[in-house]
């Protein structure tokens, strides 16, 4: 019942249609009074025989056809209302747990799969619409059905009252001995099932990873080991749960027993009238079919509370990364950038960067060099507040950025990844998603500039063309041509460059490399530089060695200080096998 509560406190907006069937609900339990009522009457007036009252016999007959029609009625209406509510409700759990991952730091899908990410979602929500329809199309009227139908039958026998109140303590005892395991049962089941679903998602991403390394059956065979484990735990659960209901319901049955026996011998007795009797077996039986199907009631009561502990427990997460009450809007006017003191980890055993310090000028361009795994796209994660700093401060013209709103921060940062990081629709809503209320002729102008146009136009419906899941059907070089438009458009003061040429051919690096130039013209960029030409031209060479900033001058002061930056050249120059796979360890291509 806690949880209940906490679903329906959880979604109180929709207030309106829980209320609704609440009242709907009484008025059909209340029509589902008058039948054996009015049956009962009607066999005391007809066992009078020929002195019985036709008139009177007639009017209950309409008035049992009254409350059946009535009640088929009410119940269709509620049925309505509850459909209208589980659809209503599937939609505000999905928009609200949605929303509140967008919110949540990059760290929790450092560690996440998207697959499980996406089935719990679906799990829970699904779960939890589909429990809200039952509850309101059964649970409540069979509460209220069964108070009422007590309620009668204590009018006629307090004793068959009794017994049959004795039903609901021991069918809840009997059931609470056993929720626990069940759950467990259930718990475990959602992990094998998120873990395939993160898989799965993965391989499909990935297929022609999966396809070139002839890996299909070792793909196939994981997400079969993952399925038997899931029938092998639902095997436990179901023995589980069927034998304790053939022992609720036996138990049950007894006192069903004793009712029917105590209702057959007081009426022998003449206690009860023929008419009294029927009455009180009707309402008997009226508490006996709920009671009998509560078990399905209680399946999915557990299955919802189960499915449903890995979004509240998601959704209770707190974003790390907030905005403080006061904070401002960002206003940049030069885009100076200054690291002062900046230390970060992952956690306490992974510290990633320590007392970084250096100063960017307007304008000009920096990159950043170290090996693999020195912190290099981690310092413009913290630039972006996609984490916090530990220690220190970052600014932009002075402004500490954990001052300001992250919005007007992000507005301010353009951004252009390795991987290009399309999505799927028209090239022109790619472009677009920088700017969306951007005009055609604007994103024209930014896919000219990006030296896009031209292929663009080349495709059948041009700016119309759908590219695929993560741009698929575009090269290399048109993907990040179109990375490069979107930022672009965005037309921000300050540009992080995940250089990404290395992989591309000659003739679409020379292309993107253009388009790369005209970017970084008149902004201040980072650019993580993956080719020392670009290293190069940059106005100033930031080296990371330990997690600390080792060097910086420009490259011909590097150039001869005997540092990273000189040794990275000396490599170039040599030119060997083993020079080669040094370079890669600084994800330097040459």
């Amino acid at each position: 019942m806690k949880h209940i509560l906490k679903i329906v406190k959880y979604t109180s907006e929709l207030w309106r249609y829980y209320a609704a069937t609440g009242v709907l609900t009484v008025l059909i339990s209340a029509v589902g009074l008058l039948q054996p009522l009015l049956s009962g009457l009607a066999i005391d007036e007809i066992r009078k025989g020929g002195g019985s009252r036709v008139g009177f016999v007639v009017f209950l007959a309409v008035a049992i056809f009254a409350s059946d029609f009535m009640a088929n009625v009410l119940n269709n209406i509620n049925g309505y209302l509850g459909d209208r509510l589980s659809y209503k409700l599937n939609r505000l759990l999905a928009v609200r747990y949605y929303n509140h991952l967008l919110e949540l730091p990059q760290h929790f899908y450092d560690t996440e799969l998207t697959g499980k990410i996406i089935s719990r979602l679906d799990r829970s929500v699904t779960q939890l619409s589909d429990y809200v329809n039952l509850l309101t199309n059964n649970f409540l009227q069979f509460i209220f059905g069964t108070i009422f139908a007590l309620a009668v039958v204590a009018y006629y026998s307090l004793p068959v009252a009794g017994m049959l109140l004795l039903l609901y303590p021991i069918y809840v005892y009997m059931t609470t001995r056993t929720s626990g395991k069940w759950m467990a049962y259930q718990s475990e089941m959602n992990e094998y099932k998120d873990v395939a679903a993160g898989r799965f998602a993965e391989v499909i991403n990935q297929i022609k990873v999966v396809k070139s390394f002839i890996q299909e059956k070792r793909e196939l065979s994981y997400f079969d080991r993952r399925q038997k484990q899931i029938i092998a735990t639902e095997k436990p659960q179901s023995t589980l749960w069927h034998t304790s209901d053939v022992r609720r319901r036996s138990v049950l049955n007894v006192i069903f027993l004793f009712v029917y026996l105590y209702i057959f011998v007081q009426g022998a007795h003449g206690h009860f009238s023929p008419g009294q009797a029927v009455a009180l077996i009707l309402y008997s039986s009226q508490i006996r079919i709920p009671i009998f199907t509560i078990s399905f009631l209680v399946d999915r009561t557990q299955r919802a509370v189960a499915d449903s502990k890995d979004y509240f427990e998601i959704m209770a997460i707190k974003p790390e990364i907030t905005d403080r009450p006061d904070a401002q809007t960002l206003l940049v006017k030069s885009g100076a950038i200054d690291f002062e003191g900046v230390g970060f980890g992952y956690d306490d055993k992974q510290i990633v960067l320590s007392d970084i310090s250096f100063s960017i000028k307007p304008s000009s361009k920096i990159a950043l060099v170290g090996e693999s795994g020195e912190g290099k796209t981690t310092l413009t994660n913290l630039l972006l507040r996609l984490y916090e700093p530990q220690k220190g401060s970052i600014r932009i013209d002075g402004q500490d950025i954990q001052a300001v709103t992250q919005k007007s921060l992000r507005e301010q940062i353009g951004v252009v990844f390795q991987d290009s990081a399309l999505f799927s629709g028209t090239i022109e809503e790619n472009i677009a998603y920088a700017n969306p209320k951007a005009s055609h002729d604007q994103i024209e102008a930014a896919a000219r500039a990006a030296n896009a146009h031209d292929f663009i136009t080349k495709f059948e419906k041009g700016y119309e063309s759908e590219i695929g899941e993560r741009g698929l059907k575009l090269s290399g070089g048109q993907k990040q041509r179109i990375a490069i438009a979107r930022a672009l458009l965005k037309n921000a003061p300050i540009l992080i460059l995940d250089e990404a040429t290395s992989s591309l051919d000659s003739k679409s690096e020379t292309m993107v490399q253009e388009a790369l130039q005209r970017l970084m013209r008149g902004r201040t960029t980072i650019i993580i530089a993956h080719r020392l030409s670009t290293i190069q031209h940059v106005d100033q060479i930031i080296t990371i060695r330990g997690g600390r900033v080792d060097e910086m001058g420009t490259p011909q002061q590097l150039a001869k200080s005997g540092g990273i930056y000189a040794e990275l050249l000396a490599l170039q120059r040599a030119g060997t096998e083993s020079t080669e796979k040094k370079l890669q360890s600084f994800e330097i291509a040459g």
